[in-house]
């Protein structure tokens, strides 16, 4: 909640001064933050495929990926690594930001960043959102089961396929889908990557 409401506000103005002083349509905002949405996804994919799990020699390179996402790997149960702090989140939101306003302002678009960064930023909070649920709850919905389960097959069977989180598209598209029909469920497994509001600090660290 507390990262929704940081982010909500900064998403909202963007929007405002995208319609009132760069005066797009409604039409070219809604397309416009749809694809940034959309890119988030693919984003989300290859970021988790290739830099949480990059294949680290050195151990300065192993501990660097293990501060990213080893230790949520290792402690899936904490709730604290599911999120970005919200300082280094503001610091790499707005480097993207820069990013992307530089990419835009040297194909000739940088107002389009506005109503694209939007989208993008409502895709990592969905992200964000959906991987706390899927450790905290079960799906809400019979459709969103193979989401929780390509998540969770990812924890307990293999690292190296299940990558998408807030939605498995990129994972069909690039045969790194579990086959869930073949797949059995181990429910002992699955429990030890949920958490609850009742899991204490003491729970956590004997995992």
């Amino acid at each position: 909640l507390v990262i929704w409401g940081m982010y909500i506000p900064i998403l909202g103005f963007m929007l405002y001064f995208s319609a009132s002083t760069l005066a797009y349509s409604g039409l070219q905002i809604g397309i416009s933050f749809l694809a940034g949405m959309f890119f988030w996804s693919l984003f989300e994919y290859t970021i988790h495929r290739y830099v949480f799990h990059f294949f680290a020699e050195s151990e300065r390179a192993k501990q660097i990926v293990y501060v990213i996402h080893g230790n949520h790997h290792e402690y899936p149960r904490d709730k604290e690594r599911l999120f970005m702090p919200p300082v280094p989140s503001l610091i790499l939101a707005s480097t993207v930001f820069a990013l992307m306003y530089l990419i835009g302002y040297l194909l000739g678009v940088s107002g389009y960043i506005f109503t694209f960064f939007p989208g993008f930023l409502l895709g990592y909070l969905i992200y964000g959102s959906m991987h706390f649920a899927i450790h905290a709850w079960n799906p809400p919905f019979k459709w969103m089961k193979p989401l929780w389960r390509n998540h969770h097959l990812h924890h307990y069977k293999n690292v190296e396929l299940g990558f998408g989180v807030s939605s498995t598209l990129w994972d069909h598209v690039f045969g790194t889908m579990f086959d869930l029909k073949k797949e059995k469920e181990d429910k002992e497994k699955v429990q030890e990557l949920m958490f609850s509001s009742k899991t204490s600090k003491k729970q956590l660290q004997e995992q």
